[in-house]
């Protein structure tokens, strides 16, 4: 079993190796074996991604997150904007059947409804506006309601 201070060190040197994470950004506190990651980053994928690092850690038991995702000036959008790239994104996305889930954008956090059938189709409207540019966090309400063959 590791220490704090040894599991401390192993997430600070798995952060180090991400090129997609900033680590002087982000500081690393660990309490019998829950790792709390705290500090600033530049996008979403940098948070999820350092969240990431610090689960995979042999030995972690926990992981909490306090990042902020500080976007600069030239990365911000309005909600309007979001909801526009959201909306688009669901349309061009085969996977998701059209005019099933609605969109709800607020200060960057993107609200998904409505009902379908499938768990893959719930999973992949999540993942498919995840990664734009602006989004703050999705939250994913669609239910899943599935369609009852009479026939058999």
């Amino acid at each position: 079993m590791k220490t704090d201070t040894e599991l401390r060190q192993d997430v600070m040197t798995g952060l180090q190796w991400d090129p997609d994470i900033k680590t002087p950004d982000i500081g690393v506190g660990v309490t019998d074996g829950v790792v709390t990651l705290i500090g600033y980053v530049d996008s979403d994928r940098q948070k999820w991604t350092a969240g990431r690092v610090a689960s995979r850690i042999f030995g972690v038991k926990a992981v909490t997150e306090k990042i902020q995702v500080r976007y600069p000036d030239s990365v911000k959008r309005s909600d309007e904007d979001i909801a526009w790239s959201v909306s688009n994104a669901l349309v061009w996305n085969a996977s998701i059947p059209p005019d099933r889930v609605k969109v709800r954008v607020q200060d960057g956090v993107v609200t998904l409804s409505g009902e379908i059938g499938w768990e893959y189709q719930k999973f992949a409207a999540g993942e498919a506006v995840r990664y734009l540019r602006g989004v703050v966090l999705v939250v994913n309400n669609i239910t899943i309601k599935p369609k009852v063959n009479s026939r058999w």
